[in-house]
């Protein structure tokens, strides 16, 4: 069973965290990343760029309009995301529970589907 794991930064924390620091946590993700790859437990992780270079999309009436940035002011931002496989939540929290990125940021687990194949 497939489980995205959503990585959620408190926005004016993170920005408090010195560059050296997030180079250091880099290699640590990349580590971590390369173990459950080699496990075939990571299917797929992606790091977002900042919330300020987002752009929104909405259909409106027969068009569809874009804004810059994020949907909404918020607090926490959507920092990247892990797609791991997995055979039940519990497994799925013991694998994430791993993430060096834990430390700065909170995840999010949801099992996901394809939607060819329904839920």
């Amino acid at each position: 069973m497939k489980f995205l794991c959503q990585i959620w930064f408190d926005t004016e924390k993170s920005n408090l965290v010195p560059q050296e620091e997030w180079d250091a946590l880099t290699q640590e993700c990349i580590v971590s990343d390369d173990h459950w790859r080699d496990r075939g437990v990571l299917q797929t992780a992606l790091a977002l760029h900042a919330p300020n270079t987002a752009l929104t999309l909405r259909a409106g009436t027969g068009a569809v309009t874009a804004t810059d940035g994020p949907f909404a002011e918020i607090k926490e931002h959507l920092g990247g995301f892990v797609l791991i496989e997995a055979t039940d939540m519990a497994e799925a929290k013991a694998v994430a529970s791993t993430f060096p990125i834990l430390r700065y940021a909170s995840i999010e687990i949801r099992p996901a589907y394809s939607i060819n194949d329904g839920r």
